[in-house]
């Protein structure tokens, strides 16, 4: 008989969305969709490419890690420390990412061994982010209380329905130090408070009790090990001490966070609308539609470099097809952009330099006393 922890959280009361079994948007995206693959004789997975790319950025980063273990003075070490996390990073958003959606393999069995592997130099929890991400997010994404991206906090007001301090007025000037702190922040409270039944996770019902607490901190401990202990004993006879270690650990942690927040925060932030759950529980639209209300793409410039990341920069397309390999993105943005116009639906893919304006705009607007 397996033993379960008792759920101390109640469900959260169900939101649903107008259904979109009529919705002509919906069954002409999918075509199109369907469309694309069959032309190009393609399946929505990942494929060798893919796969090549994961497989070296997973080498550059061994070979920086390799460089910072074996560096004898500080100076040496912290810049190849840092460029491992970073990579890692990488790594997390090319890899971890399209396996919580079960898109970058076939097989699901090997999305979640990928998922905890690569997980391990970032040292989030796999299976709580994507309950996050997958159940939370995804379904009701910019919706008060269902969508824990946005959940309120005392550092950041995120929606027009939380309360306001009179610190928000500069949020949209320190919100890169929110940032940089939120994968420590995942890591090393949010996994725990999820972990321990004390956070909406719970609600869902999804958490394994007491068996799912070895292979939680099996990981907590490998990623200690990689991080922190391995290094500290390849250095001890360089000067380098532990405490050194650390610093660089919790910096690099920052740096990488920053980074992957700076990239995909104002997705959800530029001249977007936010709903409070409806009172009879229904929402007054239906999820496509709600997505395009609540996301929107942007373009670096090198337009290359979205291979970089994952895909990410693409998030209202990855919204719209979170089961679809990222390496599709740029195709299928194209086929709904076109799609949206027909339908009336605002798509908007912006540059960094707009995404940022209106982020700045949004956070000032927030940080404003109602």
């Amino acid at each position: 008989m397996s033993v379960t922890q008792k759920n101390p959280r109640p469900a959260l009361p169900p939101v649903r969305f107008r259904p979109a079994a009529d919705s002509a948007f919906r069954s002409e995206l999918r075509q199109a969709a369907e469309q694309y693959l069959t032309s190009h004789s393609e399946h929505r997975f990942g494929n060798a490419g893919h796969y090549l790319k994961g497989i070296l950025l997973a080498l550059l980063a061994a070979a920086a890690y390799w460089l910072a273990v074996s560096a004898g003075q500080l100076w040496r070490f912290a810049p190849a420390y840092f460029a491992f996390l970073f990579l890692a990073m990488l790594l997390a958003m090319n890899v971890l990412h399209d396996a919580a959606h079960y898109a970058y393999v076939r097989q699901p069995w090997l999305n979640r061994l990928l998922m905890r592997l690569v997980s391990i130099p970032v040292g989030i929890d796999p299976a709580f982010w994507t309950i996050r991400h997958v159940h939370f997010h995804h379904t009701y994404a910019n919706i008060e209380g269902y969508d824990l991206d946005t959940e309120p906090n005392p550092v950041l007001r995120q929606t027009p329905y939380q309360r306001w301090l009179p610190h928000f007025r500069l949020q949209h000037m320190y919100w890169p130090l929110v940032a940089a702190i939120s994968l420590p922040y995942l890591c090393w409270y949010s996994d725990w408070a999820d972990r321990c039944g004390a956070t909406k996770v719970a609600a869902t019902g999804k958490r394994d009790g007491w068996p799912g607490w070895p292979l939680f901190l099996s990981l907590k401990i490998l990623h200690l090990t990689v991080a922190v202990l391995l290094p500290v004993w390849f250095l001890r006879d360089s000067g380098i001490g532990w405490g050194q270690v650390v610093l660089c650990y919790v910096l690099g942690q920052m740096l990488a966070s920053c980074f992957l927040v700076a990239m995909i925060l104002g997705t959800h932030w530029a001249e977007v609308d936010f709903f409070q759950p409806p009172a009879a529980g229904v929402m007054p639209h239906t999820w496509h539609e709600h997505t395009f209300r609540t996301a929107c793409d942007w373009t670096p410039a090198p337009r290359w470099l979205d291979h970089l990341m994952g895909g990410l920069n693409y998030h209202l397309t990855h919204h719209l097809f979170p089961t679809w390999s990222h390496r599709h993105y740029r195709s299928l943005a194209s086929i709904v952009a076109q799609v949206a116009a027909r339908h009336q639906l605002n798509y908007r893919n912006l540059g960094y330099s707009q995404l940022w304006t209106s982020q700045q705009a949004f956070l000032r607007a927030m940080g404003r006393k109602p």
